[in-house]
């Protein structure tokens, strides 16, 4: 009857548990090797009205593109960067909530990630 109750409880904790990790790890497939500068060095306003402005380190790559889902997985927007300073417009698409962006190479390799909200 002991045993019964064990392997009950332990069901139940395994069932109950969380399968989510706690942190996140990338693969070489998302952050090339050897690459931990950050390129996006800095966005604002955060959280944005409506407009973003995302400034990149001078090395990025002019073959990247930026992609802006919202937190569902929608595309919003999509630019190709190619200046230093990039401004979107959040038209009347986005509304309030949160947004990643994406910062990718030409192969679609995530090389960079984020969050901001915009607040409407």
């Amino acid at each position: 009857m002991g045993n019964r109750y064990t392997v009950i409880l332990l069901i139940c904790m395994i069932l109950g548990s969380s399968y989510a990790p706690d942190t996140v790890s990338y693969t070489n497939n998302e952050i090339p090797f050897g690459e931990t500068a950050s390129k996006v060095t800095r966005f604002y306003p955060n959280p944005a009205t409506t407009v973003i402005n995302f400034e990149f380190d001078k090395t990025v790559d002019r073959t990247y593109t930026l992609l802006i889902t919202n937190f569902l997985g929608k595309r919003m927007t999509e630019l190709r960067i190619n200046e230093s300073k990039i401004t979107v417009s959040l038209d009347d698409q986005y509304y309030r909530g949160l947004y990643i962006y994406q910062l990718r190479d030409q192969s679609n390799r995530i090389i960079e990630s984020g969050r901001f909200q915009v607040v409407k």
